[in-house]
């Protein structure tokens, strides 16, 4: 069949080889890291690594948000505690993600996605923004749904002046399991939070249900003040509790914490400092903390370059303390 001069410059007008669409934007970053940590297993040597990642974001309406994520990168076993993207094989670029989001009335906004957070609309209260994997969680382990499930729904409130109300949901709706069954884990929560110039605070609570015979739950409080005066640093903290059902009295009581001060104008870059809790512990464990100190200087508008060097304490008789100290340079274009 003939295609008739309509199509044909229908065709050659909204369709270009290699071309977007004109409400698909793009954005890439690329992240390489040199460091090593004393007294940890398999980081003792200076090592490397880097991790890619892609950014495709499409709106339908102008309000609405289609995100794809796909991330590659070798830093599955090396530098861990910059996070250096690895998609379970090293130098394999895969979705590390995707997501939509969109308004539900004035106030409203929904997420749905695959490998994405369930508490991706969450507002939580903290304004440190450090590079490490231990401690940029600002002490909200569990409560924020940290529980890697494929599947996510999320909504959030905005009730004006800095007030929000969020809920979320993680599940396994990538496994025969499926969603909101006995058999697989289902986490739900929510939020309540105050954001304002000066300071805020935030309550987000979690329920976890791994299987059938176990249930634990996670509560977190976060804040921060800013000063807002020059040379001073905004203070952030969090303290998280958790009650483990499948542990009997004061092993069943968790809890973890974090404190930290950021300079966001520090000379030509940021600074900050920070300690808090390794993991959550029981009342009768005796907890490991760790300590970090950064420094992220912009060298231009897409390269930055952020050393970091940290110390996590060790409880046990005859293990030293861990030491490490890293750099990482990050490029976004």
């Amino acid at each position: 069949m003939r295609a008739n001069s309509d199509t044909l410059h229908l065709y050659s007008n909204e369709f270009e080889a290699g071309s977007f669409s004109a409400t698909t934007s793009a954005s890439f970053s690329a992240d390489m890291a040199i460091g090593s940590v004393e007294n940890a297993a398999n980081q003792e040597s200076i090592q490397t690594a880097y991790g890619f990642s892609m950014g495709l974001m499409t709106s339908f309406t102008g309000d609405d948000s289609l995100d794809v994520t796909l991330s590659g990168g070798n830093g599955g076993g090396a530098l861990t505690e910059f996070d250096i993207t690895n998609m379970g094989v090293d130098d394999a670029v895969a979705i590390d993600g995707i997501s939509y989001t969109f308004p539900i009335g004035e106030k409203t906004t929904a997420l749905v996605g695959v490998d994405v957070d369930g508490s991706s609309l969450y507002n939580t209260a903290c304004l440190y923004s450090g590079p490490s994997d231990s401690l940029d969680n600002c002490g909200n382990w569990m409560s924020a749904m940290a529980t890697d499930s494929d599947t996510a729904l999320g909504v959030t409130y905005d009730f004006g002046n800095g007030f929000t109300a969020s809920f979320g949901y993680e599940g396994a709706g990538g496994t025969a399991a499926g969603l909101a069954t006995d058999e697989g884990l289902d986490a739900y929560g929510g939020q309540l939070s105050y954001l304002g110039e000066q300071y805020g605070v935030s309550l987000t609570y979690a329920k976890i249900e791994p299987d059938t015979a176990s249930s634990d739950s996670y509560t977190a409080i976060n804040g921060y003040f800013d000063p807002g005066i020059e040379g001073v640093p905004s203070i952030s903290a969090g303290y998280e509790m958790g009650d483990d059902e499948d542990q009997t009295g004061d092993a069943s009581e968790l809890s973890a914490y974090f404190i930290g001060l950021q300079w966001d104008e520090f000379g030509p870059g940021t600074a900050g400092v920070a300690l808090g809790s390794q993991r959550h512990y029981a009342e009768s464990e005796e907890e490991e903390l760790m300590y970090e100190a950064y420094y992220s200087y912009a060298f231009n508008d897409g390269m930055s370059i952020t050393p970091l060097i940290f110390i996590k304490d060790k409880s046990t008789a005859n293990v030293d303390d861990e030491t490490g100290l890293l750099v990482k340079t990050s490029f976004s274009f």
